[in-house]
């Protein structure tokens, strides 16, 4: 069976996000800071059709974070356009090409009609919750994993349910002081250190999770 995994870039003091998130500005206040390290590389660039950056440890970093994912889950608040209702307008924050390129289901209470755009992103709304997203997600892979792409909430939902196999920690060597918080209400977990990589900017840290 595929791993269920998860990549995400977090501060010292543990958020995710900064305070006052908001559809103008979704990782709130300071929260790009987080993501510095990754915006810097020549990978990130080119995946998102730009050129330059360093070729160092983190763009290899950025560059395996995409290897052997077949599909994607993330949270509403993650694929955005606010609470509630959808806004069918809304189709994500990643114009028409959204680097995804793969089937992407989205944990919502709010039912949406599939959403398909370039590249072969194609967005899946699921509504009956975490256990439903993983099978439907897990079906489209194959035999690709399957990645948490965020936010916060979805990221502990998985590891408080036993769901999430491993764990890709991006500590960045600032503190936010609020916002969303990752580890909270996971319950008591056991994390076995596999691997760490650090460079100035960040500080890589991938975790297998026990059962």
């Amino acid at each position: 069976m595929s791993k269920v995994t998860c990549q995400i870039s977090m501060s010292v003091d543990g958020y995710v996000a900064g305070p006052n998130q908001s559809v103008e500005n979704p990782i709130g206040e300071g929260g790009m800071r987080l993501h510095q390290w990754a915006l810097a590389t020549s990978t990130w660039r080119e995946q998102h059709g730009g050129r330059g950056g360093e070729r160092n440890a983190d763009a290899e970093i950025v560059e395996r974070s995409m290897q052997g994912v077949g599909a994607f889950i993330m949270g509403r608040n993650m694929f955005g356009g606010g609470d509630g209702e959808w806004d069918e307008a809304w189709t994500g924050w990643w114009g028409d090409d959204p680097p995804y390129h793969a089937p992407v289901f989205v944990l919502t209470h709010h039912p949406r009609e599939p959403l398909t755009m370039d590249g072969g992103t194609t967005f899946t709304f699921v509504t009956e919750g975490i256990e439903s997203a993983l099978e439907q997600a897990r079906a489209a892979a194959g035999e690709g994993d399957v990645a948490i792409a965020g936010g916060a909430s979805a990221v502990n939902q998985y590891l408080a349910a036993g769901l999430l196999d491993e764990l890709h920690l991006h500590v960045a060597p600032i503190t936010l002081g609020a916002g969303e918080r990752l580890l909270e209400g996971v319950g008591a977990q056991r994390l076995e250190p596999v691997e760490v990589v650090a460079s100035p900017a960040v500080t890589h840290l991938k975790y297998r999770v026990l059962r």
